[in-house]
């Protein structure tokens, strides 16, 4: 898990000022979303990311939120759905992905949350290619109810070439 933590850590950090890094490249922006490639050590990491369209409440201080669909070959990690909503999220509490009547649950562990299988990823994947909007609905450590409404358009394209780029 603390790997994941790193990595994603990583790209939040990368993505706010991507000229700098030179590992990180954009090789693609499809709508709403972008993908990316980042070269760490020997590793390839691939990427397809978004910003929230609407986050609420707009009144809560917050750091950026993203979500994220990662492939890291070396690691046999596939289709992984991540996301950050700015915040430490508060523990034992649930994480939700919602679109439509169609819930997903997350588990967090810090700033992050992760699909909880393989199964589910999948799913929610297909899910996200069929949508319009995913919400994602959190609580922070002090307990305030969070919602960051994704576009998914562009999503498509964007995941396709995030997993071409890793294949």
């Amino acid at each position: 898990m603390p790997l994941k933590i790193f990595i994603i850590f990583l790209f939040c950090l990368f993505c706010n000022n991507l000229n700098a890094e030179e590992n990180l490249k954009n090789v693609g922006k499809f709508k709403d979303w972008e993908t990316y490639v980042l070269m760490q050590n020997e590793n390839k990491i691939c990427f397809a990311q978004s910003k929230p369209i609407v986050r609420a409440p707009k009144k809560l201080k917050r750091d950026p939120s993203r979500l994220f669909v990662s492939f890291r070959p070396k690691e046999n990690i596939k289709n992984e759905i991540s996301v950050t909503n700015g915040y430490d999220f508060k523990i034992k509490s649930p994480v939700t992905a919602k679109s439509g009547k169609r819930i997903y649950d997350l588990f967090s562990q810090g700033r992050f949350a992760w699909v909880v299988d393989g199964e589910e990823e999948i799913k929610l994947i297909k899910t996200m290619k069929k949508a319009s909007r995913l919400m994602i609905v959190g609580n922070t450590d002090k307990g305030s109810q969070t919602t960051d409404h994704y576009s998914m358009m562009g999503f498509t394209k964007a995941y396709n070439l995030a997993k071409k780029s890793c294949g």
